[in-house]
C-alpha cells in the first residue's frame, strides 16, 4: 500500500504558501494563520482531525464550527486539542455552533430554507473570526460557512482561502457539499483518481486520511 506520510506532509506545504500569499497581498505580516475548521457528525470530524494533526503550530488559533445538533464533535475536538497542547504549549482554539443546514435525507425544498437559516448565523460569526483559511471536508454545515466567507471576499472585507478536502468515502461521486463548493473553493482536493478525471479542477493527492 502506498505510504501515507509523503502525502500527509504535502498538504500543509500546499496550504501554507496560499495563506501567506493572501496576507502579502493585503500588506500584512502577522505570523500565525487563523484557521477555521468545519467539523461534522459521523466520520467527518475524525477525518478533519487527522488532517489537522499534520499541521504546524503556525495554524493558530483554530476556530471550530459544527452543527448545534452534533453531539459528538465537541468531545473529539477537545480531546484532540488537549493532546496537541502537550506538544504546542501556546495552542489556542475556539468552538462555535450554528444551526444544521441539512439533515440526512432531508428534502431539497426544506434544505434551502434551513441552509438560509444557517447562513444567517454563519455570516456574523465568520465576520467576527475573519479566518485566513477555511478547511472543510463535506458536512452540510460547511456550505453556509463558505458562502459567508465568499460574501466577505466580495465585499472586500476579508480574503479567505477555502480548501475543500472530499471525504475518503467518496470514490466515484462527490458529496452534495462537494458538488456545490467545487465551483467556489480555491483548492478542491480529492482522494481517488476517478474523481480527478470527472472533476478536472480538483487536486488529486492520493489518500491523505
Amino acid at each position: 500500500m502506498q505510504s501515507l506520510l509523503p502525502v500527509a506532509l504535502l498538504l500543509p506545504l500546499l496550504l501554507v504558501p496560499l495563506a501567506l500569499l493572501a496576507r502579502r497581498r493585503r500588506g500584512r505580516r502577522t505570523p500565525p494563520l487563523r484557521l477555521l475548521v468545519v467539523a461534522g457528525s459521523g466520520g467527518h470530524t475524525t477525518e478533519i482531525l487527522r488532517l489537522l494533526s499534520c499541521l504546524s503550530e503556525s495554524y493558530s488559533p483554530r476556530h471550530y464550527i459544527f452543527a448545534d445538533s452534533d453531539k459528538m464533535s465537541e468531545a473529539k475536538i477537545r480531546s484532540f486539542e488537549q493532546k496537541r497542547a502537550e506538544t504546542f504549549s501556546n495552542s489556542q482554539f475556539t468552538l462555535d455552533r450554528i444551526p444544521r443546514s441539512r439533515e440526512v435525507r432531508q428534502s431539497w425544498t426544506s434544505s434551502v430554507v434551513t441552509t438560509l437559516y444557517s447562513l444567517l448565523y454563519s455570516i456574523p460569526l465568520t465576520y467576527r473570526l475573519k479566518p485566513d483559511l477555511i478547511l472543510c471536508n463535506g458536512p452540510g454545515t460547511c456550505v453556509p460557512v463558505c458562502i459567508s466567507a465568499l460574501l466577505l471576499r466580495l465585499l472586500g472585507i476579508k480574503r479567505t482561502i477555502i480548501v475543500y478536502v472530499e471525504s475518503i468515502c467518496r470514490v466515484e461521486t462527490l458529496s452534495l457539499s462537494g458538488k456545490i463548493l467545487y465551483y467556489f473553493s480555491d483548492y478542491f482536493i480529492v482522494q481517488w483518481p476517478d474523481l480527478k478525471e470527472k472533476y478536472p479542477k480538483s487536486v488529486y493527492l492520493g489518500r491523505i486520511v
